[in-house]
């Protein structure tokens, strides 16, 4: 078919020929105690003979959730990346260990990678942000099968990621994601004629970008379907997130950019589609629950019973699907725009935006000034990192200029609105 990529398999490929695991398969989970980690842990408490996780990672903030964790699952190692964390963490584990032996405790800001490349069959990588960068490229260099939620790891280190991956290394948790890797398995690569990546639309569907400049950090963390962290919350609102998914599925399944299409579906039931060559569109439908994605991820080529909840379709229901606003919500535009251009830009509109965020959250800086901002910390940034060239410094060397630019442009505005 015309356009499509003589590249090797895409990082994420259902029809690569995954061998079950025999008997339980060992999972490593990171981000164990954000929504990610702890409906993996659901899932695999109700399923022991499925799964049993062999060591977890935190940030530390939630010592005595991590200390719970590690006694029912019975891990072997405990990471979290806040040394201060450990005397809390070490005192939480005693508590629910008693005379037993306590887990072996890793902690700073390297414990998450140690625990990726340890001895198990899959990791799962829920951390947010692209400090998640590191233990996905050491689980990958490890051998070892990745489930990753992190969609920030990927947006930033594509071509690093991409350089260690092996065809279909990568199980994606996302829920869009997901939803096309099982889509893409009716199919081979030259059928596929588009991605369709659906959006819910956030708090602010049809709304105008002069109805959005006043609106408030509750507002924006009035999610309508899912339950998420805030910045990711705030990202669903400007649709950043949908941005990064866009670049996610290029550099998944090696797709071109112009090629995924974005449209807004709210009721959040089709979680993404692929459109074929012949006219058919397959559609992946549950009700929003990342348990189902979750599950994908750390169980494929098997379904896990159950994990997630059916439709009743004895029940009417309608699905709406709209067209993207793409003047009310540039950010989808400009994610595209920074994923052709590859190198260092992912990496620093990831970054810009995740300083604007806490900004707006903070009450420095207004809604629309998010995506205003990050568009400035891109256009002066522009690409002198080539992609095939990147390396990890040249990503954490952009991270921190970008972060520092976006500083001093929110610190201006907040100035002059003030004057």
């Amino acid at each position: 078919m015309g356009g499509m990529s003589d590249s090797p398999a895409p990082l994420a490929d259902p029809h690569i020929a995954f061998d079950p695991a025999e008997g339980r398969r060992d999972v490593v989970v990171l981000g164990s105690t954000g929504s990610i980690g702890t409906q993996a842990i659901d899932l695999v408490l109700r399923n022991p003979d499925r799964f049993r996780v062999t060591a977890l990672s935190a940030a530390g903030g939630r010592a005595g959730l991590l200390a719970e964790q590690a006694h029912r699952l019975r891990v072997r190692t405990v990471a979290v990346a806040r040394e201060e964390a450990v005397p809390e963490l070490r005192e939480a584990l005693k508590e629910r260990y008693g005379s037993e032996p306590l887990p072996e405790i890793l902690a700073g800001p390297d414990a998450a990678t140690q625990v990726a490349a340890s001895d198990c069959h899959t990791v799962l990588n829920g951390i947010t942000g692209s400090i998640g960068l590191a233990p996905t490229l050491a689980a990958l260099e490890a051998g070892r099968t990745l489930a990753l939620a992190n969609k920030e790891s990927l947006i930033v280190g594509g071509p690093l990621v991409k350089a260690v991956a092996k065809p279909g290394q990568i199980i994606p948790v996302d829920s869009e994601h997901a939803a096309l890797f099982q889509a893409l398995a009716a199919g081979t690569r030259a059928d596929v004629r588009k991605l369709v990546v659906t959006a819910s639309g956030g708090p602010f569907r049809g709304r105008t970008r002069e109805e959005l400049a006043h609106v408030t950090r509750e507002d924006a963390l009035a999610h309508p379907t899912w339950a998420m962290g805030p910045v990711i919350t705030v990202n669903s609102a400007t649709l950043v997130n949908k941005g990064l998914e866009v670049i996610e599925a290029h550099l998944l399944y090696d797709i071109p950019f112009d090629r995924i299409e974005v449209v807004v579906h709210p009721q959040s039931y089709v979680h993404s589609m692929v459109e074929f060559t012949d006219g058919s569109t397959l559609a992946q439908a549950t009700p929003p629950d990342m348990r189902g994605p979750i599950a994908i991820g750390i169980g494929w080529p098997e379904r896990v019973p159950d994990a997630a909840p059916a439709f009743d379709w004895s029940t009417a229901s309608t699905w709406e699907f709209f067209p993207l606003d793409t003047e009310a919500f540039p950010s989808v535009g400009l994610a595209r725009h920074v994923g052709q251009l590859g190198g260092t830009a992912p990496a620093v509109f990831n970054a810009a935006n995740e300083e604007c965020v806490e900004a707006f959250l903070g009450g420095r800086l207004p809604f629309n000034g998010i995506m205003d901002t990050v568009t400035a910390v891109v256009t002066e940034h522009g690409t002198p990192t080539d992609g095939t060239s990147l390396t990890m410094r040249d990503v954490l060397e952009a991270e921190t200029w970008a972060r520092a630019r976006a500083r001093e442009l929110t610190a201006k505005a907040t100035a002059e609105a003030r004057a």
